[in-house]
C-alpha cells in the first residue's frame, strides 16, 4: 500500500489520477462509511456491534490533485489520495453516515482501517504544521503530502509520531489492574497508559508511568505489540508488567478517578456479556475499551489466558 518512491513521481500521479479514489474527512474527521450489517453505536461510549463496514471513497476531479492532497498509497492498481472536505451528500446519502475513525475503525477491512488511519493521520499534521518551527514563515506540502518546506529557508518538516505507552498490568497468576480516568463514565476502566518522554526507554516510561498513576511499582516489562492511534498523532506501543496486588493503590490526582484489581473471571464475563449486553451501562459492574483500541485486544488476549 505505502510506496515512498510513488510520492516523488509526479508523472505516475497525474497518471493514475482520473482513476484513483480520495477518501474525504471533515473538520471532525469523519469519512462517508457504508456500515453493511454493523450495528451503529448511540452514542460516543457505545461500541459498534458486526463486521462488514465499508469505507466510501469518491471519483477525483480536474486534471491534477489539489496542492493539499496527500498520497495515501496505491492498491490494485488503485492510487488512494486524502483531502479535507465539507460534509456535501451525493444523492441519497445520509449525512449520519459519516463517522470516525474510533466509531467505525474496529469494523473496516484492514484497508479501509490502513487508509483512513494515514488520512486523519497526516491531514491532522498538516493542519498543524502551517509555520516553519525555525523561522516562522508559511509552509507548503511536498512529495505529495509527505512532507513540508518553510518559504523563507527551505526548511523541512516531516509527520511527527508520539509514542505512547501502554501496559497490561496483572500480577502474575489471575488479577489485572484497570483504572478509571475522571471523564470516563462509571464503570468504564481500560489499563494504564502515558506518552513517553524525552530521552526516556519505552521500559522505563511503562515503570514510570505506572507509578505516577497509581502508585504501584512493575517489574518484568515485556513488549506485546503497537498500533498507530493518530489522536492527534500517537504509537501505542503495548506491554505486560507484573506488579504486587498488595501493594496499596494511590490513585494520582486529577489523572485517574479509581482504580482495582480485577480477576480473570470477572474480566471474562464482561467480555462475555459483550458491548451490547442485555443489562443497562449502569447496572454492568465493568465496561470496557472499544474495540477499535489495542486496550481492548490486550485484555481479550490475557483474558484467554489458562
Amino acid at each position: 500500500m505505502r510506496d515512498e518512491p510513488i510520492r516523488s513521481d509526479r508523472e505516475r500521479q497525474l497518471a493514475g489520477w482520473p482513476k484513483a479514489r480520495l477518501v474525504v474527512l471533515d473538520e471532525g474527521g469523519r469519512t462517508p462509511v457504508d456500515w453493511g450489517d454493523v450495528r451503529r453505536p448511540r452514542d460516543r461510549w457505545d461500541m459498534i456491534s458486526g463486521s462488514g463496514a465499508r469505507l466510501v471513497t469518491r471519483p477525483t476531479s480536474g486534471e491534477e490533485p489539489p496542492e493539499d492532497a496527500v498520497l495515501l498509497g496505491e492498491h490494485d492498481g488503485t492510487a488512494y489520495w486524502a483531502v479535507r472536505g465539507e460534509v456535501d451528500l451525493v444523492a441519497g446519502e445520509d449525512p449520519t453516515d459519516w463517522a470516525d475513525l474510533r466509531t467505525v475503525g474496529a469494523a473496516l477491512d484492514a484497508l479501509g482501517a490502513g487508509l483512513l488511519t494515514g488520512a486523519v493521520a497526516v491531514l491532522n499534521w498538516h493542519a498543524a504544521a502551517r509555520f516553519c518551527a525555525r523561522d516562522g514563515s508559511p509552509m507548503h506540502p511536498r512529495a505529495a503530502g509527505w512532507h513540508r518546506v518553510c518559504e523563507a529557508n527551505g526548511h523541512e518538516e516531516y509527520p511527527r509520531t508520539d509514542p505512547a505507552a501502554i501496559c497490561l498490568v496483572h500480577d502474575g497468576a489471575d488479577q489485572v489492574l484497570l483504572a478509571r480516568q475522571p471523564v470516563w463514565p462509571e464503570g468504564r476502566y481500560s489499563v494504564l497508559a502515558g506518552f513517553v518522554e524525552a530521552g526516556e526507554s519505552l521500559e522505563a516510561c511503562v515503570l514510570r508511568e505506572i507509578h505516577e498513576e497509581v502508585g504501584v511499582r512493575v517489574r518484568d516489562v515485556s513488549y506485546l505489540g503497537s498500533q498507530a492511534w493518530p489522536f492527534p498523532r500517537s504509537l501505542m506501543v503495548g506491554f505486560s508488567a507484573v506488579a504486587d496486588p498488595d501493594d496499596p493503590i494511590v490513585p494520582a490526582d486529577g489523572e485517574i478517578a479509581e482504580a482495582m484489581w480485577v480477576t480473570r473471571a470477572d474480566l471474562r464475563a464482561a467480555l462475555d456479556e459483550g458491548d451490547w449486553g442485555a443489562r443497562p451501562k449502569a447496572e454492568r459492574p465493568l465496561l470496557l475499551p472499544g474495540k477499535v483500541s489495542i486496550a481492548r485486544s490486550m485484555l481479550e488476549s490475557w483474558a484467554a489466558l489458562d
